[in-house]
């Protein structure tokens, strides 16, 4: 687990170990009284989702020593002229907890912090803020890109003028010069949506995917880990739609997935609205429970649907460490430079050597509670 650092220093993160560690022990005890469950009330989804493993301890722990480390290199360096920016990719209630931690980060090295996202989740918003945010002298920048490859010119412009900047959430290629990516291995992320959809199902069912783009990195990654999770079982995926990040759309993509296709009992909703959406076509049609949800993300919707059975379980990131340890890394990039910034983070790579993972996590009934008590200690509705 973490190691703790005095309370002075680091008051956020302590309460944060304390709290994982009683998690841990909380889901623990649930996982075993679960074992030879028979049955559920018809609230819950049946013993089927019994044998979905919960997990939220992500990687708080290795991104705490990283941020300490940090933190201490920085001691006595000079910070009143960082500006650093957050750029998301679209407005949602999934960007709260990355707006907070990034706010929290800024906040704790006591340098300026903007955060933006587009309202729409539009290519030509987003673009139209890293130009304007060009202008205002950033010294890093942490971005979610809705396009790769649109995102390749604002970010060359970023680098030449030596501005650090980092991917979170979607990784970019190694052409675009973002120094690193900070957030989920979405391959990992979908490998697990895909074993709680085969425990849910029992192993047999036709299931359709609902994503926000299916061209987006991230997204790619996490349908294909999903794929790859369900090879060799009875579950096959019969289609993949697109809702062009369309919250509206979502809902009707997922109103139409099991109206033309009576066979389909199962939805995985990838992007953070799609969850809900499903949950809300489930729950209107009187299919609670008979198909079954798994989704990506804690939308407070998502949450609710989950406590009442219509959703089975979310396969969670944190967007809260990528704002709050994106924010050290960008002063540290800036002010130690990158190669002793990289020195630093090269213990916590994943074995691609390039994703610096905030981890993935699980959330089901049994560990729901536990969750919502985390989020509240760090300041986000849940």
């Amino acid at each position: 687990m973490r190691t703790a650092t005095p309370t002075r220093r680091r008051p956020g993160l302590l309460r944060l170990t304390v709290l994982l560690a009683a998690t841990s022990v909380v889901l623990s005890a649930a996982a075993c009284s679960k074992q030879g469950a028979g049955s559920a009330s018809p609230a819950t989804s049946g013993a089927a989702a019994a044998s979905i493993q919960g997990d939220i301890t992500f990687n708080d722990a290795n991104l705490a020593k990283l941020d300490q480390s940090i933190k201490d290199a920085l001691a006595g360096k000079d910070l009143s002229q960082l500006n650093e920016a957050m750029v998301v990719n679209v407005a949602v209630d999934y960007w709260n907890a990355g707006k907070i931690g990034f706010t929290k980060g800024t906040g704790d090295l006591s340098v300026k912090g903007t955060f933006q996202a587009p309202a729409n989740g539009r290519l030509d918003q987003q673009l139209s803020m890293l130009s304007a945010l060009h202008s205002q002298n950033l010294t890093g920048l942490e971005v979610s890109a809705i396009d790769a490859t649109a995102v390749k010119a604002p970010i060359d412009s970023y680098t030449s003028a030596g501005v650090p900047v980092l991917a979170i959430d979607s990784p970019l290629p190694p052409e675009d010069g973002a120094a690193l990516y900070l957030g989920t291995p979405n391959y990992q992320a979908g490998q697990k949506a895909g074993e709680a959809m085969k425990a849910a199902l029992g192993g047999k069912g036709q299931v359709v995917i609902l994503v926000g783009s299916l061209t987006a990195s991230n997204a790619v990654e996490r349908i294909q880990g999903f794929e790859d999770a369900l090879k060799g079982s009875d579950v096959k995926v019969l289609q993949k739609i697109s809702d062009g990040m369309d919250q509206s759309k979502a809902l009707s993509n997922a109103e139409n997935a099991f109206q033309t296709n009576p066979g389909v009992n199962g939805i995985y909703g990838v992007y953070s609205y799609d969850g809900p959406a499903a949950g809300q076509a489930v729950q209107s049609a009187g299919k609670s429970g008979k198909i079954k949800v798994i989704c990506d993300d804690s939308d407070p919707q998502t949450l609710d649907f989950l406590k009442k059975g219509v959703i089975q379980a979310s396969i969670l990131q944190q967007p809260y460490q990528q704002g709050y340890t994106g924010a050290y890394l960008l002063a540290a990039l800036k002010v130690l430079g990158k190669d002793a910034t990289m020195a630093m983070v090269k213990p916590y790579l994943e074995s691609d050597g390039t994703t610096l993972s905030s981890g993935v996590g699980v959330v089901t009934q049994a560990n729901l509670a536990d969750y919502q008590s985390m989020l509240a200690k760090l300041g986000i509705s849940g």
